[in-house]
């Protein structure tokens, strides 16, 4: 439904000009059972006035025998449409709804609150841009709040509303707000949500709704509807790296053959060189056509057509891409995914892999961990139930193509199915190609041996060979660190090898960015070369951010907890952000650095770390005799 406007009776084309105009924000509402989801969705309608004459009647008819909320309107029977979801007060599937104002046009997908049907909120939010997670003020945040607020973060929603409904419930008491919003701050530090955008409120009576009330206002905020009308849903879209799903070749005379579909991320303009994978062969952009005629220039989101200058073989399901900007490809990739069916699913059995560039069987090879839900720690999990999140090993028969999820939502998506019943299982996130932690050598290779035995080695370098792993975020010290330890044990006559971070970057991991998945490749490369030179008896300093716990224990693994030192280099972050003398920290603020551990993406603080320092408050030679003096006492160094 569209707000009102002078314009429809004066000039109906400059009215649909102006409306085709507006942005479009697609949001959901999610949280426990009974928080008032629906209820806020009516009371938004209602107040907003974007309710017709005919409904509001019935709705006053159905409240009478089917409504909850006493004498009153009950606004939740407006989008609980199916006929159990009245009789039990609750939804059951996502019901959408549009409507527009003057500033912004809208999509509102109402989502269930039971455990039950944690699935359709993940179909609901797959293509939102905000979420409003309601909590009921009285119970505070609940075990589904929790869950949808992960699934939230896992689904790559940055705009998230926190808001605390039922506030007359409690006395419209500013301290409980103040409790919930502490919780929920605590609970979403490690989730990767830009700023929860925190708002008393009370859908039934519509306080902080459409209108402010009257009876919060020691709230200084815009009220909902203000805020959804303002919010910058922009930000993070991907206008660099081109990427279009080809969605149908189209050929409606011998002179035309356009590729259609719709531009997931970048823009295109003609003249401009794209690639078609999985062949590799490339062209120039001719045309790009819609209905409305030729364009200049697309970007994402824009449903077009286009045309190339030469004849290449192009089909359904290909990816056209920049040449300098092509996506990953691999056969074997990891990713976050939800399970969304009854039976268990079980490593091994065989599925139909739905992404962006078509269908391939597939297999889910491993559970590398299951997530709680309460805790967002990662367990062991040998299988996975309805609604739970685990990472996996995906393997396809196909080659994907593919983006990280967190950098591109469409080429980085896919749902499972079975192919038996056609029903989907799980929806999935690819964080990357699988990890070569977990590969066997070819066959056939065989570990050659050393004839210098490690006594010898000991005897000749004094020393036992280890590793030190120095840990911390970028500007903590750690490379300063490293080179001073270098140093030290150079003087003593001792054998060792600085494996510096950003030397790595630039030799043995030049081929490798700074995603998740990347970051822990480095990681690989750094350990097998750490263990090479202890095998040499050499002593190996190894300094990097590893800002994932889980990688680092399999370092730890790799090397063998016996020659394995850990230091965590726990320099507070405003400190590194002072000392940043490249401007990294605040590149990373102004989101020209994506995942950036401390700003954009997570370090993981080390929990069994064999040592902690810190260059805020101890010298670099204090940092190095600390290390040195546990070195000592565990026996590495003689002399």
């Amino acid at each position: 439904m569209s707000h009102q406007s002078e314009l429809i009776a004066d000039d109906i084309e400059a009215y649909l000009a102006e409306h085709e105009r507006k942005d479009l924000l697609r949001f959901l509402t999610c949280g426990s059972v009974d928080d008032g989801k629906s209820t806020l969705i009516g009371r938004l309608l209602h107040d907003s006035k974007m309710i017709y004459e005919d409904q509001l009647a019935l709705l006053e008819a159905d409240s009478t025998t089917q409504g909850s909320a006493g004498d009153a309107v009950d606004l939740a029977l407006l989008t609980d449409g199916l006929k159990a979801e009245r009789e039990q007060g609750i939804t059951i599937d996502v019901a959408y709804r549009y409507f527009s104002t003057a500033k912004r046009k809208f999509i509102i997908a109402d989502t269930p609150g039971h455990e039950q049907y944690t699935r359709n909120m993940v179909t609901g939010a797959s293509n939102c841009q905000l979420a409003i997670i309601l909590v009921d003020a009285r119970y505070g945040v609940q075990a589904q709040t929790k869950r949808h607020s992960y699934i939230a973060s896992l689904l790559g929603i940055r705009n998230v509303v926190v808001a605390i409904n039922k506030m007359d419930l409690v006395d419209w008491s500013e301290d409980r707000y103040n409790e919930i919003c502490e919780e929920y701050r605590e609970f979403t530090k490690s989730l990767e949500l830009i700023n929860p955008y925190f708002l008393p409120m009370s859908a039934l009576l519509g306080d902080n709704v459409v209108d402010k009330g009257d009876n919060l206002n020691w709230f200084d905020g815009n009220p909902l509807m203000a805020h959804l009308e303002t919010v910058d849903v922009e930000a993070g879209v991907d206008l660099e790296n081109f990427r279009m799903p080809v969605q149908l070749v189209t050929r409606p005379n011998l002179d035309f053959r356009g590729f259609a579909g719709t531009i997931a991320s970048g823009v295109i303009r003609p003249g401009d060189e794209v690639v078609s994978l999985p062949s590799g062969v490339s062209s120039k952009v001719a045309r790009i056509v819609t209905f409305d005629g030729d364009l200049d220039v697309a970007g994402p989101g824009r449903a077009i057509t286009v045309t190339l200058e030469d004849e290449i073989d192009v089909s359904r399901g290909d990816l056209l891409v920049k040449a300098d900007s092509k996506p990953l490809r691999a056969h074997d990739v990891d990713a976050m995914i939800v399970w969304m069916a009854e039976a268990k699913m079980e490593p091994g059995r065989q599925y139909l892999l739905r992404s962006s560039n078509g269908v391939n069987n597939a297999s889910i090879t491993a559970i590398r961990h299951r997530i709680d839900i309460n805790t967002l720690e990662s367990e062991h999990a040998d299988s996975l139930a309805l609604n739970d999140i685990a990472m996996c090993g995906i393997s396809s028969e196909g080659e994907l193509l593919f983006d990280a999820y967190n950098t591109n939502r469409q080429t980085g998506s896919f749902v499972l199915v079975d192919r038996m019943t056609n029903a989907t299982v799980a929806a999935g996130m690819i964080t990357g190609a699988s990890s070569t932690w977990d590969r066997a050598p070819e066959a056939g290779l065989i570990r050659q041996v050393s004839e210098i035995t490690p006594a010898e080695r000991s005897v000749r370098y004094g020393q036992q060979p280890l590793t030190v792993l120095l840990t911390g975020l970028t500007a903590a010290g750690k490379s300063t660190i490293a080179t001073a330890l270098e140093r030290e044990l150079f003087d003593r006559g001792k054998v060792s090898i600085r494996l510096d971070g950003e030397n790595v970057r630039m030799g043995i991991s030049r081929d490798l960015g700074f995603s998740a998945q990347e970051r822990s490749e480095n990681l690989r490369r750094v350990s097998e070369v750490a263990r090479l030179a202890n095998n040499q008896g050499v002593i190996a300093i190894a300094a990097l951010v590893a800002p994932r716990s889980e990688v680092r224990d399999r370092a730890r693994d790799l090397i063998g907890d016996e020659r394995y030192i850990e230091v965590f280099v726990d320099t507070p972050l405003t400190v590194c952000k002072d000392r940043d003398p490249e401007g990294l920290y605040a590149a990373a603020e102004r989101g020209d650095i994506p995942m950036f551990p401390g700003v954009s993406a997570t370090y993981e603080r080390p929990t069994n770390a064999d040592l902690t320092v810190d260059t805020s408050v101890q010298s670099t030679q204090d940092c190095v005799s600390a290390i040195l003096s546990l070195l000592g006492d565990r026996g590495f160094l003689r002399g």
